[in-house]
């Protein structure tokens, strides 16, 4: 809770209390005034200041204009009957400034949630003075000057490298598992994570240019993006609100006129009193603050909800569009997959299982790879599961792109890819299977492949059975791997379409053509993590970027980010949307409805002051309590 709301519940309780502890004494003519004017400039002296603003800035008709009016016009009124009767006004004004501090209480945790979800700038940069490293704030680097970055930490501003070899871990970026080889000159990009070797690199950018600044500027700028039911309402209020203002002024002195020329109605206040009591009962009524009020306050709560359940959402027409969509369209590695490796079989020349030797080649494989952060080479190591001996294992090379040579237990070893083998004039065999193969060679003589498969996520699977539930009619996977992975992972999600072997530029013209397969009121998504999935998440109807590990410019290509990587968000999201867009429809039949009944029945005195007030500030707390609903997703 920040300041100005602070100040604003304190403001509510001392004007509660002030106006039940009025009750319980009976105070008389200006004394009883002047307290009751006390606690009406205390609840709404800032609503009076609003008003008066307006009207010098050439604004006046808005929900602040018809509050001061029908709340000062019952002030003028009481003391012109000397009834003493000046709870109404405040009580008009009271349950007004409840209603917006409601608004104002959702709307500032939602931002509050989204910004704390989104804080994942690094702690510091290294620079190196007078010999030693010093960690200072990455804003204090200059673009041109030249960082260290150590193994295990991350590149925090984009860069060239000038000093160093080593490999990264770039699974935040592209998406891909396989650390990526950089060299002098290389470009390197922050967010990506040394493995190795100490980097020394130049900065080709200021931190406050990184994506990472980026996206906050663009979740601070989400309350502009405003939805087509959000744009109505204000359209319509800037027409209603002169409108029913010019309305009151008629009712107050139309009728007055008419009897006093018609049946000789004696020109005084007294003819006047009633219509003008009418008038300012039409002003309370007729004030647009519960649509106002509560529909950007339903899309603030369906965003803070999201925020809170892991979702980020960057605007209100982002989860009007979400609650639209139909087709659900998918890249595979590090969306639905985990981007890590685990050994699936063993296999010979003929692909057969090879049970007799496959123990000695994952022992050999796991003392080989012992020295690698490869995820390939962990993976071995974990599929082995004993301590390594690393003793047993002499004159080790690794050989970029290829794979590793060592001397183990007196035998020359080999384990790569086909090109290691050859190189080493071994023929390696074919596997048919699906997955990253590992070719063995021990003394010279090949011995059989290990297939390592990417690892699909556990919730996957119920991710997509989800989206049917949700409403969705179709899901497409697109992805760069081979067909039979690309089938196999399909398979075994229950995606039924499925297209392989693209490139980001393929994956666009894929796109494309779904989109252009979509129904009319049917939207397409795309569900990403990568550099590479960027212009693909822009393309589409809505992007949703997988943003724990997903990369920077996917996040900000993105309009909806999963902060958690896990799928089964998406049909949470879809469904809190289509939650949202009715809590807002709810809102606006139940506030036209009852306003459009008491405008008229108060025309003709039906309709006092108090079921104004409901008609009002009652409608307004309804629908604010309504859209708070739009908080919590639905299970």
């Amino acid at each position: 809770m920040n300041k100005r709301q602070r100040n604003m519940l304190a403001r509510i309780i001392i004007s509660v209390i002030m106006t039940v502890a009025l009750q319980f004494f009976d105070f008389t003519g200006w004394l009883r005034l002047s307290l009751y004017l006390a606690v009406y400039l205390i609840i709404g002296g800032d609503i009076l200041k609003k008003a008066w603003k307006g009207i010098i800035n050439g604004r006046v008709f808005d929900e602040n204009f018809l509050m001061s009016v029908a709340t000062v016009g019952a002030f003028a009124l009481a003391l012109y009957e000397k009834s003493g009767d000046y709870l109404e006004a405040i009580a008009v004004m009271l349950f007004y400034q409840i209603g917006e501090f409601f608004q104002s209480y959702a709307v500032g945790k939602s931002r509050r949630n989204i910004a704390a979800l989104m804080d994942i700038r690094p702690d510091y940069a290294n620079i190196e003075t007078d010999g030693a490293i010093v960690k200072v704030d990455p804003d204090e680097v200059e673009v041109g000057q030249v960082i260290i970055v150590q193994p295990g930490e991350k590149i925090p501003i984009d860069g060239i490298v000038v000093s160093g070899e080593s490999s990264l871990n770039t699974s935040a970026l592209t998406g891909e598992s396989l650390p990526r080889e950089v060299h002098k000159d290389d470009e390197v990009i922050s967010g990506s994570i040394n493995l190795s070797g100490l980097l020394k690199i130049k900065t080709t950018k200021d931190f406050g240019d990184s994506t990472v600044s980026k996206i906050l500027e663009l979740v601070e700028d989400s309350a502009s993006r405003k939805s087509k039911s959000e744009n109505f309402i204000a359209k319509f209020a800037r027409i209603y609100t002169p409108a029913v203002c010019y309305g009151a002024l008629a009712l107050a002195i139309l009728p007055p006129l008419f009897l006093m020329l018609f049946k000789g109605a004696p020109f005084d206040f007294a003819t006047f009193e009633t219509w003008m009591y009418r008038a300012l009962v039409f002003l309370v009524i007729s004030c647009p603050c519960a649509l106002v009020v509560s529909i950007p306050l339903s899309f603030f709560a369906g965003i803070g909800g999201a925020s809170r359940e892991g979702i980020l959402v960057k605007g209100a027409n982002i989860l009007e569009t979400l609650s639209k969509v139909k087709t659900v369209v998918f890249d595979k590695t590090g969306t639905l997959t985990q981007g890590v490796f685990e050994v699936n079989a063993f296999h010979d020349c003929n692909d057969r299982d090879i049970n007799e030797r496959k123990a000695k080649m994952l022992e050999y494989a796991a003392i080989a790879e012992s020295s690698s952060s490869h995820p390939i080479g962990i993976s071995l190591q974990r599929a082995y599961g004993h301590k390594v001996d690393r003793s047993r294992m002499t004159d080790l090379h690794e050989i970029s792109g290829h794979g590793i040579t060592a001397v183990i237990d007196d035998n020359p070893v080999a384990v790569g890819n086909e090109k290691l083998m050859r190189s080493l004039n071994i023929e390696p065999c074919h596997c048919h299977s699906a997955g990253t193969i590992v070719h063995i060679a021990i003394n010279n003589v090949y011995e059989g492949h290990i297939v390592l498969g990417d690892v699909v996520k556990p919730t996957s699977k119920e991710a997509v059975a989800n989206l049917y539930r949700s409403g969705v009619e179709k899901t497409v996977m697109l992805t760069g791997d081979t067909k039979a992975v690309a089938e196999q992972t399909a398979e075994e999600l229950g995606i039924k379409e499925v297209y392989s072997q693209l490139l980001p530029a393929d994956k666009v013209a894929r796109l494309e053509a779904l989109l252009n397969e979509a129904k009319e009121d049917g939207k397409v998504a795309f569900v990403g993590d990568g550099i590479n999935d960027a212009p693909v998440l822009s393309r589409a109807d809505l992007g949703i970027a997988m943003g724990a590990v997903g990369s920077d410019a996917a996040i900000e290509a993105a309009d909806v980010v999963l902060m958690d990587d896990d799928p089964r968000k998406i049909g949470t999201a879809i469904r809190m949307s289509r939650k949202c867009l009715r809590i807002v429809w709810e809102n606006i039949i139940m506030a036209l409805g009852i306003k459009g009944l008491c405008l008229i029945l108060g025309i003709f005195g039906i309709v006092n002051m108090w079921l104004a007030i409901f008609a009002d500030v009652g409608v307004m707390v309804l629908a604010v309590l309504n859209a708070i609903r739009a908080m919590y997703a639905p299970r």
